[in-house]
């Protein structure tokens, strides 16, 4: 079984992989320490590289979303080789995580139809503000429009077909029991005693009276109302 973790960037994507992965997903060789990444971003090289290819094959970037999604027949093979090297034996839940992933999910559905999906979002003010602290030339409207652009994205799939959401904005207690329920609907392990999340990772906050622009709002509403409780 594969299972994608989705989710715009700086919004907890890094963290419910690596709780995932304490629990039994195999994410093959990820990153596990990464500047602005506290505990590392958990992404596999390859797939970030081949989904930066995708997006640059289709007049796009991470910071640029492609109007239309384009790919080769190399990209595809390189795409079918690198889910049959994490897929191994099929003995064991495997898959992987890098926020790209919203803007290049029709190409990995072309090989992964069946794949389970989990998803995570962040006020946008606080991603846009993350989004700032690691690049200066970004503006915190800009930070906010790409926070509208890839969170409408994953609402559109979650309309598709539902699948968990979570907040990582929420309370510690109910973000752990989010965690707790999402690993138990995938079939994995139970929480180590060294647990993943710590408060420590939430490295930027939003002031919830700052008035957000209207179609961002909007966004942020529908995922609160569709997040686990």
């Amino acid at each position: 079984m594969a299972i994608l973790v989705l989710g715009m960037h700086r919004s907890g994507t890094s963290c419910l992989a690596g709780s995932l992965q304490q629990r039994g997903l195999h994410l093959g060789q990820v990153y596990e320490s990464r500047p602005y990444t506290q505990k590392g971003n958990r992404e596999n090289q390859q797939v970030m590289d081949l989904n930066d290819a995708v997006l640059a094959y289709s007049g796009g970037s991470w910071d640029r979303p492609p109007a239309r999604l384009a790919w080769s027949a190399a990209h595809a093979h390189e795409r079918d080789a690198l889910v049959a090297g994490l897929r191994g034996d099929g003995r064991r839940p495997w898959g992987f995580k890098d926020p790209r992933t919203l803007l290049t999910l029709a190409f990995w559905r072309e090989a992964l139809s069946d794949a389970r999906l989990v998803g995570t979002f962040r006020h946008p003010l606080a991603v846009a503000r993350s989004l700032a602290a690691r690049d200066r030339s970004m503006s915190l409207d800009r930070g906010m429009e790409l926070w509208r652009e890839y969170n409408q994205r994953l609402l559109d799939c979650h309309d598709r077909a539902p699948f968990p959401l979570l907040d990582f904005d929420a309370d510690e207690d109910d973000y752990r029991r989010g965690i707790e329920a999402i690993s138990a609907g995938l079939g994995l392990g139970l929480a180590p005693a060294d647990e993943f999340f710590e408060r420590g990772l939430r490295n930027q906050a939003a002031d919830a009276t700052t008035a957000l622009p209207g179609p961002v709002e909007a966004v942020h509403r529908r995922l609160l109302g569709l997040a686990l409780a």
